[in-house]
């Protein structure tokens, strides 16, 4: 397999992130919805404050996507909170994976970040192994937490500690 590079969101990724995101394998364990334009896309990837997006690429070619947004409330500041998606056709080789090493050492080494926030689908054990592997611990569930496919499903709370 080729080697993962991580590296900072350019404009020009849009259209290879609305592509992962149209996947029913991809944004069924996100929030997001299906059908996303390219309108929100281009918003999506503009800088704004607090905000840092890292894309996975293998040969050249956008497989990932991570936002990591730190809290602007200053009670809140050292905290983050992140959200990740994998092409499907590439889930289970390693890119989610390289994709959490390189923020958690951004958050810990760069960004004065103590605690890492995420919420994930509870029905999605490999996201929630992954996380673990990292030090983030479940701290609850919410239920019913949010609509999917008609029904609701319910989301652990989790966080990592520095």
């Amino acid at each position: 397999m080729s080697e993962i590079v991580i590296r900072h969101i350019e404009a020009s990724d849009a259209e290879a992130l609305r592509d992962i995101m149209s996947h029913p394998g991809v944004y069924h364990d996100t929030l997001q919805v299906p059908h996303p334009s390219m309108d929100m896309w281009h918003d999506r990837v503009a800088a704004k404050p607090g905000r840092r997006h890292l894309v996975a690429c293998l040969d050249q070619r956008v497989v990932g996507h991570m936002a990591l947004d730190v809290m602007e409330n200053p009670r809140r500041s050292h905290v983050a909170t992140f959200g990740i998606s994998v092409a499907a056709d590439v889930q289970g080789r390693g890119v989610g994976r390289a994709l959490m090493r390189e923020m958690v050492n951004l958050c810990d080494n760069w960004l004065r970040i103590d605690r890492i926030e995420l919420t994930v689908f509870a029905d999605n054990p490999a996201a929630v192994a992954l996380y673990k592997k990292f030090g983030f611990e479940i701290e609850g569930t919410g239920r019913n937490f949010a609509l999917r496919n008609g029904e609701y499903v319910d989301a652990y709370y989790m966080a990592r500690l520095k």
